[in-house]
């Protein structure tokens, strides 16, 4: 695991080129803390930055950027190609091949020398991004995984395009401009982060997951091409469907995680696991020591803030598995400690509030391993989230209802304070639903009237995971846009599509986003299993009802667990890392806070009273506005860190 910069431009003698290189990779550090490499050829104007976190290979041998033998490409490479081994044996069956070490990265380099870069990455399973240089045809080719694992920004710069492992090594550059890209700002608020291919600031661009930029020369972005897409695999997948019993489906499934986690065990220093206690993780946790002859280290993080824990349940977890535990309690004091520092951090707009025990969690791990496997993608891919169960059922009562009915009834229902729903419930007392008596009723009361006001399918699905479902409102002068389209597929229903979004945008932008930063913060590598195209493959072959129930998903990978661990250890209410943002902002965080959205920081950006009236009306208990708040609360602090008043 490591970082990458670099650019190109304007071929010719440049003493200060190589300066530039190394204060592009100074600045991503930490996503390499074990050594740095820079190649500069004045020639073709081309130059490659690279920090480097020793995996594999921790010799000399595996040092980057890296030449290929026939001398023809140049490559930095970020990420883990984890069937290296067979790959390796593909290219000696093809004749005799001089290595120099055994790391990946040399099988990688040489794989496109050999085959090309389309047939390499169409056979490498693994998580990445890459420069590769073609010094022949003088082309700088650069890819991103299958399913953006690894975060690859590129944009011109100067007289010329640069590229980043992050945008902080992009600001190292003379000639960045930076700015706020009004639409993606827009974007930002509705969902929380910024959906690729999108950047916070114009003219930058994200490359989307599991394509290909090819670069001839200085000048304007030309347009990427996929080698893998997942919609693609999934319309080929959901056409040949698997045959056999839910059991035999359990039984494959089981056998594919295994060896998809026993690929990403491989490691030359110490590996464990995050283990949050819940479905996802418990599985890979499982498998893990299943595998294992020693007792596998495993991390979680407590809280001690009351209904935000759940440090017992993965402690639980551990000691059934007999694995080596290690789990710390932190406070509101802890956490809040982080948050000056977030800007920094995500150097673009980020809003998803795990990203706080994520990045505790991952320093914590970091005192013990260097790799450690998460849960990661099971919610994607068997159907994890609310709307995949609840969704399709409750579009279904809803569509037959004219359409201005339904406005007349969510404007009644949002006339209510949430209080005053909440009163209503503990008057019912034992005869209230039981997550409804829970608290929180007005809040959940007030989130089906905004459903209710959905014109059609795509805006209701838009409206699910919105947290500002028009945020053009608050941006003086911006006009509405969509939210990035929904693949369809023949037989396809709401489950699916939403499925297959969440994968395409919420699962790289947000959940991977989320963890590769907090990760390599602290120079901690993690791997995702459950995103091994096979398994993704698999998951597309299952019937729904055998990934989503009426009250439930996740249900195939559920039995595999339950192989492992007993029932009752892991049946419970999905909970996810969450934190009291809503309490925090009321209290130690309101004098932050309240600082970000003086008036005078709005002006000309945001629409001063509606921000206002949101802050006062989340203040007053009478609306819990923590999410939306803390989208715009994150964009202040951004902007005010990164000077892009």
């Amino acid at each position: 695991m490591c970082g990458l910069a670099g650019f190109l431009l304007p071929p010719g003698e440049r003493t200060d080129a190589p300066a530039w290189l190394d204060a592009m990779a100074k600045r991503i550090a930490h996503r390499g803390p074990d050594a740095q490499g820079v190649w500069w050829d004045p020639g073709h104007g081309v130059g490659l930055a690279h920090r480097r976190l020793s995996i594999i290979d921790l010799s000399p041998a595996g040092a980057q950027p890296m030449a290929s033998h026939c001398g023809r490409w140049v490559l930095a490479f970020n990420g883990e190609i984890y069937n290296h081994r067979a790959l390796r044996r593909q290219l000696e069956s093809a004749g005799p091949i001089a290595w120099r070490g055994h790391s990946d990265t040399e099988v990688l380099l040489e794989g496109i020398a050999h085959d090309g870069l389309d047939a390499t990455l169409e056979r490498a399973d693994g998580m990445f991004a890459l420069a590769a240089y073609d010094r022949q045809a003088r082309v700088l080719h650069l890819a991103r995984d299958r399913f953006g694992e690894k975060p690859l920004y590129v944009g011109p710069v100067g007289e010329g395009i640069a590229f980043a492992s992050e945008l902080k090594a992009l600001r190292a550059l003379p000639g960045f401009r930076g700015g706020v890209d009004p639409a993606a700002l827009a974007q930002f608020l509705r969902l929380g982060y910024v959906p690729a291919p999108m950047c916070i600031h114009p003219g930058i661009r994200k490359l989307l997951p599991g394509h290909v930029l090819s670069l001839h020369g200085p000048g304007p972005l030309p347009a990427s091409r996929p080698f893998w897409s997942a919609a693609d695999a999934a319309r080929r997948a959901s056409a040949d469907p698997f045959q056999g019993s839910f059991d035999e489906a359990v039984t494959e499934l089981d056998a594919l995680l295994r060896d998809a986690i026993g690929l990403r065990m491989e490691a030359d220093v110490p590996l464990g696991a995050l283990l949050s206690g819940g479905i996802d993780s418990s599985t890979v946790v499982a498998l893990m020591q299943a595998q294992r002859s020693d007792r596998v280290r495993t991390f979680s993080i407590g809280s001690t803030e009351p209904g935000y824990d759940e440090a017992g349940h993965a402690r639980a977890i551990a000691a059934h598995l007999g694995t080596e535990h290690t789990e710390l309690y932190v406070s509101a004091d802890d956490a809040l400690a982080l948050v000056p520092s977030l800007p920094t951090l995500y150097d673009e707009p980020f809003a998803d509030s795990s990203q706080l025990p994520t990045y505790l969690v991952s320093r914590m791990a970091r005192r013990h391993v260097t790799v450690a496997l998460s849960g990661d993608a099971g919610d994607e891919l068997f159907g994890g989230y609310n709307r995949h169960f609840h969704g399709p059922a409750l579009w279904r009562r809803l569509a037959p209802w004219p359409a201005g009915l339904r406005r007349a009834g969510a404007a009644l229902a949002s006339a209510i304070p949430p209080g005053g729903y909440d009163r209503l419930v503990r008057m019912a007392g034992a005869l209230a639903p039981r997550e409804l008596a829970a608290g929180r009723a007005g809040e959940k009361v007030h989130k089906a009237a905004g459903l209710l006001s959905a014109a059609n399918e795509a805006d209701f699905h838009a409206r699910l995971v919105s947290l500002w479902p028009e945020p053009w409102r608050l941006l003086p002068g911006a006009s509405p846009l969509p939210l990035p389209p929904r693949e369809d597929g023949d037989g396809w229903g709401f489950a699916e599509r939403c499925m297959l979004h969440d994968t395409g945008h919420y699962l790289p932008d947000d959940v991977l986003a989320k963890v590769d930063r907090a990760s390599m913060g602290v120079g901690l590598e993690v791997r995702v299993p459950l995103l091994d195209r096979r398994v993704f493959e698999f998951a597309w072959r299952l019937p729904m009802s055998f990934k989503v129930g009426s009250s439930e998903g996740k249900r195939a990978l559920r039995e595999v667990l339950y192989r492992h661990v007993p029932r009752e250890l892991v049946d419970r209410p999905k909970q996810g890392f969450a934190v009291p943002i809503a309490a925090w902002l009321r209290g130690p965080l309101r004098a932050w806070a309240e600082g970000l959205l003086e008036d005078n920081r709005l002006q000309g950006c945001f629409d001063v009273r509606a921000v206002r009236r949101t802050w006062h009306e989340h203040l007053s208990g009478s609306r819990n506005h923590d999410a939306r708040l803390w989208a715009l609360l994150m964009f202040q602090a951004w902007r005010s860190e990164w000077g892009e008043g």
